[in-house]
């Protein structure tokens, strides 16, 4: 008797994409919480200048961070158009302020492709990989390396 082939299912994950500026995101929709309307945060003394400052998430202190101005871009001008994506990164848990949540994309995990070798080591930390859809060009954010190393250790 002879072994029928293993027919392999291509491996599909689930991401959630999002508009900064002119350029296309996505992250892991397993990582996301809720996605809020922005709200102004209070700044924290001494804290990077990617970190908007908290607000108040049903009695939790929530660090919002201006994604934008996390990888390299101009800071957002916030406004009530804007949104906050709470996202869970290892056990904390972050606001990530971007301009519009655009739609839900599952993908076959071999459809991201890596990160071009022409971009900034900055670019290579922050973006997992590149998927080329419909012709749009939408970069997955690694969000384990979002938060500074002190941070993340802490987290």
């Amino acid at each position: 008797m002879s072994e029928s082939p293993t027919i392999s299912t291509p491996k599909t994950i689930e991401l959630m994409a999002f508009r900064i500026g002119a350029q296309e995101f996505c992250v892991d929709i397993g990582s996301v919480r809720e996605i809020r309307g922005w709200t102004p945060a209070t700044a924290l003394p001494h804290s990077p200048a990617f970190v908007r400052g908290v607000i108040n998430l049903r009695g939790a202190v929530l660090p919002i961070v201006d994604l934008a101005a996390r990888l390299g871009l101009p800071a957002i001008e916030a406004n009530s158009r804007n949104v906050v994506i709470v996202v869970q990164i290892r056990r904390q848990i972050v606001g990530l302020l971007v301009d519009a949540v655009s739609e839900i994309l599952t993908v076959a995990d071999e459809a991201i492709q890596p990160t071009p070798d022409v971009a900034s080591e900055m670019a290579k930390t922050f973006v997992r990989g590149v998927l080329a859809m419909q012709g749009r060009m939408i970069s997955l954010i690694a969000l384990d390396d979002l938060l500074p190393k002190s941070q993340r250790d802490a987290a």
